[in-house]
């Protein structure tokens, strides 16, 4: 048995490390106030499995001196990770991650539980203890805090000085550590160990068991490969570690299985790695200043890349002339429309490796047209997507880019009077909602423009009949805007839809043309641009979907792509543009991957479940079934976070009444029943309810529902602040709803 003070010297000596091979750290804020809640309840939370080895026989991470006996942490590293950071106050040398997920956590000495700061909740009030300080500073100055507070002075030697003195024995808890030791524990069979003990946890990919090997030969394997996906990070382009991976392999090997990499010597991966590096920076460069593909979002089909490095290791590192290099993003364009590597990408991409190895550039274009029997055209449908996640958004950022898209308001060029762009919703989705088009049709990408940031924000919300007209006509013409004035009015919004998705098919058709037959000039390279993103204020469900991105952020939860294209991977036919999607789960590596898909009507969701995603279809159930999964890991009980209150119930069950007479008005003047929030008031209480609500930082469907309709008065964030019912809540919950009524009837032109 060992001791957590002891391992935690060990942490600082530069004797316990993590294996290269390791993941960062994943866990969120409520598994920390699960182990803490544990370790103070006296209950048993696991063994650790170290690896023993020598000197510098396995290449580390967190440094250390290269001398004496290591222990590498095999299973343990997230709650050994957690104590370090919450006992030490910063994270260890090993760390890779968030660290706010153990940053600003509290131990309550009255009720004995574990919370995160809170500020409102917490001002002023020192039953709330650091944690981090008290472990940092000792008993003292919370000693002195306690004492010096005529509220809590009388109780601090008889109970809280108890519990204090508790809190702090955890640093004395003992750990059993399991040893794997021997010459025979080769890196494959710690590996194959690690998997088997890690069953709860991230598993390691076969990439990962690939690396583990060679790490084991050239320890600056991964660092190599981390810094290089930082810079390009920095650059505006994100990419995983398994897909530089593939990368390499596929210049290595002209292969795409990880596999391929068993015979590869750590001297000839570390020359193919270089060697990729070289290449992924010329197509990323070629892609920018071609294309104008310069940022992130509108990066599509990513494992073409791998295609074009290796016909570029084939040929010594650059393209034959302008022509190949141009027929070679003619070829990359059109596999990522038509989503050649969104399926089942390691079998695509293994038959195009083969194929540019026989034929070059031209043989995967040909391969690629056969698969499409002759069809290369780009016709109207391929504009019909929907959000920024679909394949048609990259096409028509490109295009808008490399045919000089002019500003809708000045004329002039985009990004020659100013460096960022926004994206302009020619007809307003304010307007198109209040006419009853679907969300579909609301987000079709045949309504995006582009302008500038001060045209974007004098077009915001303006009415195209009347805008457009005013507008310069060379202007319009240039991003593809219909002629005809009829088309420009609400009643037509489908008409217009049609009718610009065929300017656009022809414009991007002559482009591909050119590309294919080396006419495009070769005479300027495009400038990065900044797109803004900006969110209409009044647009009350981007609020709600940017207020959970942020809640789930703070709890430590992965941040998800937004209007995410998902397709099938047999088929890749898509199945759904989803709002979120946590493409490697909510924790990286953990559970399912998860889908929150607002339009069930337009998405395959029974295939999506087939496929092994959680799909939810409202903001409610998500969150439900992340708060649940948090109760779990913390240990609480259902809806313990809420503020505690000491109330009166109004005579007569007057705030029932109120809530179902509210309930019913939805119903009988909307046409709008709240069955989520009527199972919740079934389950826990018209005000446990309304309490559940007021707990999130994020408005329920409910309140985004009645939002939209003007009707801010039916929701229960106005019974909330009702002055009848003010004592039924705490501070921090009035201070919620009254936030959140006040923003909202700031954004919908409401008196406040």
């Amino acid at each position: 048995m060992t001791k957590l003070g002891t391992i935690l010297d060990q942490i600082d000596a530069g004797s316990m490390l993590l294996p290269e091979f390791q993941r960062g750290y994943v866990w969120n804020r409520d598994q920390v106030r699960g182990l803490m809640r544990s370790l103070y309840l006296g209950y048993p939370v696991g063994a650790l499995l170290v690896w023993e080895t020598e000197g510098d026989a396995q290449p580390v991470r967190g440094g250390g001196s290269t001398a004496g006996q290591k222990q590498l942490l095999l299973d343990g590293q997230q709650r050994v990770t957690t104590l370090y950071g919450l006992i030490r106050g910063q994270a260890p040398s090993f760390f890779e991650g968030d660290p706010a997920a153990f940053t600003g956590l509290r131990f309550n000495v009255e009720d004995e539980t574990f919370q995160f700061h809170a500020p409102i909740k917490m001002k002023d009030d020192p039953r709330w203890v650091d944690v981090t300080a008290l472990f940092g500073d000792g008993i003292g100055p919370t000693a002195q805090a306690l004492n010096e507070n005529p509220d809590t002075a009388t109780r601090f030697y008889g109970e809280y000085l108890p519990r204090i003195q508790k809190l702090l024995n955890i640093a004395n808890r003992d750990f059993h550590i399991e040893q794997i030791t021997g010459a025979d524990k080769t890196v494959d069979v710690v590996v194959d160990i690690f998997n088997r003990v890690n069953s709860g946890g991230t598993k390691l990919s076969k990439g990962d068991l690939a690396l583990a090997r060679i790490c084991s030969e050239w320890a600056d394997a991964r660092p190599t490969m981390r810094r290089n996906l930082d810079r390009w990070a920095e650059g505006g382009f994100t990419f995983p570690a398994d897909w530089l991976l593939r990368n390499t392999t596929a210049v290595a090997t002209g292969r795409a299985p990880f596999s391929a990499l068993e015979n590869v010597s750590a001297g000839d991966f570390q020359h193919a790695l270089n060697e990729t590096l070289h290449h992924v920076d010329h197509v990323l460069y070629l892609i920018s200043s071609r294309l104008g593909i310069d940022h992130d979002r509108v990066l599509f089909g990513r494992y073409a890349i791998p295609v074009i490095s290796r016909h570029l290791h084939n040929v010594g590192g650059r393209f034959t002339d302008g022509a190949e290099a141009d027929k070679a993003l003619y070829w990359y364009v059109h596999a990522a429309l038509r989503g050649r590597f969104a399926g089942a990408a390691e079998t695509a991409l293994s038959k195009d490796l083969e194929t540019v190895d026989n034929g070059g550039i031209d043989a995967v274009i040909a391969s690629l047209s056969r698969s499409r029997k002759g069809a290369m055209r780009i016709d109207a449908q391929d504009f019909e997507g929907a959000g920024r996640g679909a394949r048609s958004y990259p096409l028509l950022y490109l295009l808008t880019r490399v045919r000089d898209g002019r500003d809708p308001v000045t004329g002039a060029v985009l990004g020659s009077e100013s460096p960022s762009i926004e994206v302009h919703e020619i007809f307003p989705k304010a307007a198109l909602v209040k006419a009853g088009y679907s969300r579909a049709e609301v987000n079709a990408i045949a309504n995006f423009a582009f302008a500038g940031p001060a045209s974007a924000s004098r077009l915001s919300g303006a009415d195209p009949a009347q805008y457009l007209a005013s507008l310069p006509e060379a202007a319009r013409r240039s991003q593809w805007i219909p002629d005809d004035p009829s088309l420009w009015r609400v009643e037509r919004y489908r008409d217009f839809l049609d009718a610009r998705r065929e300017l656009l098919a022809q414009a991007a058709t002559s482009l591909m043309d050119d590309l294919l037959t080396g006419r495009m000039p070769w005479t300027r390279e495009l400038d990065a641009v900044t797109v803004v993103e900006a969110v209409p204020e009044s647009d009350a469900r981007a609020a709600q979907l940017g207020a959970l991105v942020e809640e789930f952020a703070a709890l430590g939860y992965a941040a998800p792509q937004r209007n995410s294209e998902i397709a099938d991977d047999e088929t890749g036919r898509v199945l759904a543009v989803a709002e979120l999607h946590w493409e490697r789960g909510l924790q990286p590596g953990q559970g399912n991957p998860v889908v929150l898909e607002l339009d069930p009507d337009d998405a395959d969701v029974p295939r999506l479940t087939e496929l092994g995603y959680d799909v939810f279809t409202t903001v409610d159930t998500l969150r439900g079934y992340v708060q649940r999964l948090g109760e779990e890991a913390a240990g609480d009980v259902p809806g313990a976070q809420s503020d505690p209150v000491e109330f009166e119930m109004p005579a007569d069950g007057e705030f029932e009444q109120a809530v179902f007479a509210t309930m019913e008005t939805c119903r009988t003047d909307l046409g709008y029943d709240p069955r989520y929030f009527r199972e919740m008031v079934l389950q826990h209480g018209a005000v446990g309810a309304v309490r559940r609500l007021l707990a999130s930082s994020t408005p329920s469907d409910g309140f985004v529902r009645l939002w939209e309709a003007g009707r801010l008065d039916l929701t229960v964030e106005a019974l909330a602040v009702d002055p009848r019912f003010a004592a039924l809540f705490g501070d921090r919950e009035r201070h919620i709803a009254q936030r959140r009524l006040d923003s909202s009837r700031q954004d919908v032109g409401q008196p406040v």
